[in-house]
């Protein structure tokens, strides 16, 4: 009989379904705090002028949704090769982006400032684009998982600036 010795680099079962429950409820709970500033949204949305091809307010939340989840499969994909390469620097910009994604909630939806919002979702996309890039690097399933992310943000960036310039900056809260 063969002796077969573990792979080092290949984290436990238990440890990977915990650490996916982490990426999941980390990920998550910032949606939630986002959320927390877009209670409005709707009504928000409604009453703001927008170009003709902006989307119905419905649809933002199952896609956010969608895109929460391929956020933290992409990470969790990324942390299970802890072991095997150095992948604390793509971490650490996946938690500071995180931060980022949050903030384009509040300063959007909660303070009503879209030239804030706009400042934050540059900062927001460059992140999304190292992190796609690096995470490709470790394991590109990951990096694929961030396109659609970073597409999204595209269009929500765009979709940003034509709603400050149709609203004259001024935003209802």
């Amino acid at each position: 009989m063969k002796n077969y010795q573990r792979n080092i680099s290949t984290p436990s079962l238990l440890a990977s379904i915990v650490s996916l429950a982490i990426f999941i409820l980390l990920t998550f709970a910032c949606a939630g705090l986002g959320a927390m500033a877009s209670i409005s949204a709707g009504t928000m949305y409604g009453n703001i002028i927008k170009p003709s091809w902006a989307p119905p307010a419905n649809l933002f939340g199952p896609v956010w949704t969608c895109l929460y989840a391929m956020m933290a499969l992409a990470g969790w994909l990324v942390w299970r090769e802890h072991k095997r390469m150095k992948v604390s620097a793509g971490l650490k910009v996946y938690a500071v982006h995180l931060v980022f994604n949050v903030l384009l909630s509040w300063m959007f939806f909660g303070l009503g400032r879209a030239d804030l919002a706009m400042l934050d979702i540059v900062f927001l996309w460059g992140l999304i684009l190292w992190m796609m890039c690096f995470f490709w690097r470790v394991n590109a399933f990951a990096g694929l998982l961030m396109l659609p992310y970073l597409l999204w943000v595209s269009f929500a960036s765009v979709l940003n600036g034509s709603l400050w310039f149709l609203n004259g900056g001024v935003l209802p809260r």
